[in-house]
């Protein structure tokens, strides 16, 4: 890298600080601050929820899967599931969304159950949240800490990701604290076109540079496996099989962008459920190109670097072990072999762009959404009766707060030896599948009452927890077996407790009626 990559890169993150700053202005009540008021269009929506989805983790962890040892195209199971939640997701529960005004989903809850219901889930979101997006950070700090050994090859790496975490932490609250969800979304929308441009642009001059070119490559992936996409073996224990993929991918995405305050915040963006559904099922196609591609470019990583030889390439598996990469690059593990690329063998400025895409992705944080919930479903129960600018102050402060705490998390997982796409997941996975649960509930249980859902949540996290820390099941079942724990349990106990009422029935049921159970 060269000092026009650094301009590049600086420019960008000094650039979309002013941006935020200039969005400010438009930011007179919270629902300008959480929603845009509700003016943004669609293809602009659906832009966002693919650089949203498409965001750091699979910039850097993605390619490292192929690039390991064992690694393939078997990912793409789970985004085959991706796909059929989206389906699910716009019949299910988009609908619901445009019933009154709502600034965040988990008011929905409320009026479905109570108040204690819509807290725990909007507690349990501002958890999973700051952790999965922490770890994005992490990820992103990685990418810095590249670019300046790349410089400074002498330079402690170790202290260099700390003070890289510290920069794009200030930077993106900066950013949000000013801009809100608007100018997220626009910046997004700009993330997309950089994001595909820098991914292109790397796979044309990774091609380039490998024996054979892209022929070359093609033969040598397929040698060790790398285009191996279906395993229809039945077990509870593999991440990547088809039923894991198909089915619990379902699940992880009507949790992810049918429950979770992050995604859900941007259909309410907009004014009417049509336009959202449009959003969310345009975005699957590009999505699904995009892994496509991102796995691609693990593949020419792999005929480039050519790690078969080392032994310790036989330890490496995705994120989990260490591998040396030329002898300059000292020693990395799979998240790190895309950003070493990057910062060494891109020409410069091509490099300082795809960089500067990269750090796009972990600057267009989920603070906004996180302020929107701890204001409205956490914070507005203690203080009733308070005028909007207040809400709109506190929604300032928490922004700031929830970026320290996720400047915190991104320092604790940095000595975590593991893939960092799994560590996002699967915390997303433990968390929102008590969530998605409780959705299930209020939309076809219609007798239950908030004791017993609140009793199902409880229980479910309870489970979930043990399965995490005590079970080899893999991640991409935790949503689809917390979903199912919450849904029995609330069914099971609600014949001990009054049955809702008829106003509480039907506030969670598609097309605004519910089936009985």
């Amino acid at each position: 890298m060269r000092a026009l990559d650094l301009v590049i890169i600086f420019g960008y993150l000094a650039g979309i600080t002013v941006f935020g700053v200039w969005f400010s202005g438009k930011q007179e009540t919270t629902r300008d601050y959480f929603l845009g008021d509700r003016t943004v269009p669609w293809w602009a929506i659906a832009a966002s929820i693919v650089a949203t989805e498409t965001s750091t983790i699979t910039f850097i962890s993605v390619p490292g899967v192929a690039f390991a040892r064992g690694g393939n195209f078997q990912f793409l199971q789970l985004v085959f599931g991706y796909m059929l939640g989206r389906i699910v997701i716009s019949l299910l529960f988009i609908p619901s969304y445009f019933r009154g005004e709502l600034l965040t989903v988990y008011q929905l809850l409320e009026r479905r159950f109570g108040l204690k219901i819509k807290m725990l889930a909007a507690a349990l979101f501002v958890v999973m949240r700051n952790i999965a997006d922490g770890v994005r950070l992490l990820l992103t700090a990685f990418v810095l800490a590249a670019v300046y050994t790349a410089f400074v090859p002498d330079a402690n790496a170790e202290a260099i990701i700390v003070y890289s975490i510290i920069l794009l932490g200030v930077v993106m609250i900066v950013f949000t604290y000013f801009g809100g969800m608007e100018a997220v979304i626009w910046v997004e929308v700009v993330q997309l076109g950089i994001y595909i441009t820098g991914a292109l642009a790397a796979a044309v001059v990774l091609a380039s540079k490998i024996e054979g070119g892209f022929g070359g490559a093609l033969a040598l992936g397929s040698q060790f496996d790398k285009f191996d996409v279906f395993d229809f073996s039945f077990t509870l224990t593999k991440t990547y099989t088809f039923w894991a993929g198909l089915i619990g991918g379902c699940f992880l995405t009507m949790s992810t962008h049918g429950t979770d305050q992050y995604l859900v915040q941007r259909y309410l963006c907009t004014d009417r459920p049509r336009r959202a559904s449009a959003a969310l099922l345009s975005s699957g196609g590009v999505v699904l190109a995009q892994f496509i591609g991102f796995l691609f470019i693990g593949v020419l990583l792999f005929a480039f670097y050519q790690p078969q030889s080392d032994p310790a390439y036989g330890t490496l598996t995705a994120g989990a072990a260490t591998l040396p990469i030329e002898g300059a690059f000292r020693v990395v593990g799979s998240d790190r072999v895309f950003p070493d690329f990057i910062t060494k063998h891109l020409p410069s400025g091509l490099s300082g762009l795809v960089v500067a895409a990269i750090f796009a992705a972990a600057l267009s944080s989920s603070l906004n959404a996180i302020a929107a919930t701890a204001v409205n479903d956490l914070y507005k129960p203690f203080a009733r009766g308070r005028d909007d600018k207040h809400y709109l102050r506190v929604s300032h402060w928490l922004t700031l707060a929830w970026g320290l705490v996720q400047i915190g998390v991104a320092l604790f997982f940095m000595r975590r030896n593991r893939s960092a796409l799994d560590q996002a997941l699967s915390i997303a996975g433990l968390i929102n599948g008590p969530v998605l649960g409780i959705f299930l509930v209020g939309t076809f249980l219609r007798r239950v009452s908030e004791p017993p859902a609140l009793v199902g949540m409880l229980v479910s996290i309870c489970v979930m927890l043990y399965v995490r820390f005590m079970t080899p099941l893999a991640w991409t079942w935790y949503v689809l077996l917390g979903s199912i724990i919450t849904f029995v349990v609330a069914y099971v106990v609600s014949f001990a407790f009054a049955p809702a009422t008829p106003a509480q029935r039907d506030e969670l049921a598609p097309g605004g009626a519910a089936e009985n159970v």
